[in-house]
């Protein structure tokens, strides 16, 4: 081989890794409770959230569903999200972007009563996917309209102390925030069990949470 056809030989791989390279999927970590995991959607592999959001972004995006039942953001909380093993999968997968939406199971008052390590809590999620190399985009989520005090979690709550919290770490950790709150009230009838959306349901959240990825 003469120097010059080594030398288009190298330029022609660098071109071919660069291409494979550009064409790698941007990773998305969906963080959450129960709602995001798809509880109760017959078929939670297609119609969960994050199930409906990788469809509705395409082939140049990997949407991942680390949804975990029953998981609070509270550190203090019966069930911690952050104490999992799929919390650290979640840091493991290295995502560019990551959506959390957790505060639905904190509100029970066997877990608010350690309300006020709520927004350090949530400052520390935020900070451990900071660190990651991939250098993350980060969206905090309002959690969805909750219709009746079931399982002792509490839409008054969600509205006058947990989202006011989000707004504030939102804010000082500046990273953007999507409102489900809203975006599920009214309608009633998309939440059978009154806390979890059914399939269309979980089509609206992953609608709104697309909206605001591509913004």
């Amino acid at each position: 081989m003469t120097i010059r056809s080594l030398y288009i030989s190298l330029i022609m791989l660098f071109i071919s890794t660069a291409g494979v390279a550009q064409t790698q999927p941007i990773k998305v970590a969906c963080i959450g409770n129960s709602i995001t995991y798809g509880y109760g959607i017959s078929n939670r592999d297609r119609d969960s959230y994050p199930s409906v959001l990788g469809q509705l972004l395409g082939d140049g995006y990997d949407v991942n569903n680390f949804g975990y039942s029953a998981r609070t953001l509270l550190m203090k909380g019966d069930r911690p999200y952050m104490k999992e093993q799929i919390y650290q999968n979640a840091l493991d997968y290295n995502p560019q972007i990551v959506v959390i939406k957790l505060g639905t199971n904190d509100t029970k008052p066997i877990n608010w009563k350690y309300k006020k390590s709520f927004t350090k809590d949530l400052s520390k999620m935020i900070t451990d996917f900071k660190k990651l190399a991939s250098d993350p985009k980060i969206y905090l989520c309002y959690p969805a309209k909750a219709y009746s005090v079931t399982w002792g979690i509490n839409d008054s709550i969600i509205t006058h102390e947990v989202i006011p919290m989000i707004d504030k770490v939102a804010k000082e950790s500046n990273v953007e925030v999507i409102d489900l709150h809203t975006a599920t009230s009214n309608m009633p009838a998309l939440f059978p069990d009154k806390i979890h959306p059914n399939a269309q349901g979980a089509a609206i959240l992953a609608k709104t949470v697309y909206s605001s990825i591509l913004e």
